[in-house]
């Protein structure tokens, strides 16, 4: 059990973080650092954490520090705790994207300390009120550039992401930015923008609250994320949110061009395609 672990940022993934934490008995002292106040004392209040502190004060008092805030935030705040950590002390990140964290690390002595990492699990909520318990059960974990990282640090990450109940992928952090935008970020991307057309061409609410069910509310749920997070995500992985976006506009181009053309055979293709990826998700 580690005596002191730090979270930066108490949100969604904090939060949950240190929920598993405390459930698997994997750290006895949780210390949370926010740069919203009401954030830090509505973590204190569900007890999500046991004490608030300053960044410098929290680093200094422990073995791990695990920083979950959005990508932009993360590597300033990376780069103030890679000049206050000892060589025994490990960092670990949730970032979403993971190419220019791993090109700002590389230049600290003690990069070694750092393990970079993707939990892939979210919601579209946000803030400590969001956190869930049992939210990393049975989801993959992605460890960027293990090689970089000491063995030490590398095998504490692995056993309490494995403890926490998710499964480990390891991949490089310029290969992860590529799947994560054909994975998640595309997801995200296409959601916004079909809320955006839904609230443009369909002026009336009740008309919207009413029948929207099923395949529609499931589709656009992710709409409903924060626009602070997911912005600097499509700014650091901007080249790749690029390609899948020009690859998705072309497969609707093919749709629209099917229904203008009335060619509903290869529109049924098109669609038995899709259906093929039942063999990767059931």
């Amino acid at each position: 059990m580690l005596e002191n672990v730090t979270i930066i940022g108490v949100g969604l993934i904090g939060g949950s973080f240190a929920l598993a934490l405390k459930e698997k008995n994997i750290a006895k002292h949780i210390i949370g650092v926010d740069f919203n106040d009401s954030n830090l004392a509505k973590a204190l209040e569900l007890g999500l954490i046991d004490e608030a502190l300053s960044l410098e004060e929290a680093v200094k008092k422990s073995e791990l520090i695990y920083v979950a805030i959005p990508v932009d935030a993360t590597i300033s705040v990376m780069e103030k705790i890679m000049l206050l950590i000892n060589g025994k002390q490990i960092i670990a990140d949730a970032g979403s994207t993971k190419f220019a964290l791993s090109e700002v690390v590389k230049n600290y002595p003690l990069r070694n300390r750092f393990v970079g990492t993707h939990p892939m699990w979210g919601t579209e909520h946000s803030g400590p009120e969001a956190a869930v318990h049992g939210a990393f059960e049975g989801k993959a974990c992605v460890i960027c550039d293990k090689e970089n990282s000491a063995k030490d640090a590398v095998e504490t990450i692995e056993t309490i992401y494995k403890k926490i109940g998710m499964h480990l992928v390891y991949m490089d952090a310029k290969a992860h930015d590529l799947h994560a935008a054909y994975i998640s970020h595309i997801s995200h991307i296409t959601s916004f923008a079909l809320a955006n057309t839904v609230l443009e061409k369909e002026r009336e609410d009740d008309a919207i609250f009413e029948l929207a069910s099923g395949g529609f509310e499931s589709t656009v749920r992710l709409a409903k994320s924060n626009a602070a997070m997911w912005v600097p995500i499509f700014k650091q992985n901007k080249e790749n949110v690029l390609d899948v976006l020009n690859e998705h506009i072309m497969q609707l181009k093919k749709i629209k061009s099917c229904l203008e053309k009335d060619n509903y055979k290869y529109l049924l293709e098109l669609i038995e395609d899709a259906n093929k990826i039942r063999r990767i998700i059931k």
